[in-house]
């Protein structure tokens, strides 16, 4: 029982928050046990209490990022994350683009070490948690650095990112379109992407529900080329449709 509970502490730590589901299928005990936990833990001024689990002590912890994306629908883009950890195999090699939905999947990645993956990622945010992490081979891509999250673009970057070879591919997006294909903001992203879907021989777009529909300013492949997409359920039923015609695959978490 101490062990369980310095686990939980552990994770609120780690992520600020934890879901009595999750510790239950991690932990291998039944929800009521780590609900009696989290109780007494609460109590003992530990934790708080929440509907469904708990947060640390304080409430939410400090930002670490500057970034406001990363701090948008927080709880979808980890749901998102944990989905598409389950599409990754012990040994994959992957690219993590320099998006706020794969910052999670790389968090996800660093806290379950039963699967060892290298990662090649223009992110400095991704880079900045994976370094050092001993399941993780981590490969940073060169080049100029800028962006709202602090990643390397243009011409080198892209050069460097289709030297290499990966199985696999997690990138995010700004919009999806059914109509065009998936979308960028400007042309310094979808040029890092384009370069992505070169080096990878499938790609998965990881795009909360916000995501779907909207303008663009820019057009990165047409839906036909990106392997799956992985999304939250509170997609709306209009673009779950729209995905069946389009004969895309749609995972929604």
């Amino acid at each position: 029982m101490q062990e369980r509970r310095q686990m939980i502490l552990q994770k609120l730590d780690e992520q600020g928050s934890v879901r009595v589901a999750d510790l239950s299928r991690e932990f291998g005990c039944s929800e009521v046990t780590v609900r009696s936990d989290i109780k007494s833990m609460d109590a003992e001024g530990l934790l708080k209490r929440t509907h469904g689990g708990a947060i640390k002590l304080g409430g939410v912890p400090k930002r670490k990022y500057s970034a406001e994306s990363i701090y948008r629908y927080t709880d979808r883009k980890r749901r998102i994350a944990k989905g598409a950890y389950e599409f990754l195999e012990d040994r994959d090699t992957i690219i993590l683009d320099d998006a706020s939905s794969t910052f999670y999947l790389a968090e996800y990645i660093k806290q379950h070490s039963e699967k060892r993956i290298a990662v090649v990622t223009n992110s400095i945010l991704v880079g900045n948690e994976l370094a050092g992490v001993g399941h993780v081979e981590l490969y940073m891509v060169g080049g100029y650095v800028g962006g709202h999250l602090a990643a390397t673009m243009g011409d080198s970057a892209a050069q460097n990112i289709e030297q290499f070879h990966v199985d696999k591919a997690f990138i995010g997006v700004h919009g999806i379109n059914f109509d065009v294909g998936i979308t960028s903001i400007a042309t310094p992203q979808m040029q890092i992407k384009q370069a992505i879907f070169k080096a990878a021989k499938k790609v998965y777009v990881l795009a909360d529900s916000s995501k779907f529909g909207g303008g663009y300013l820019s057009v990165i492949c047409p839906i036909r080329d990106v392997h799956k997409i992985i999304t939250d359920n509170e997609v709306s039923k209009e673009n779950i449709k729209k995905a069946q015609e389009a004969e895309v695959p749609l995972v929604v978490i």
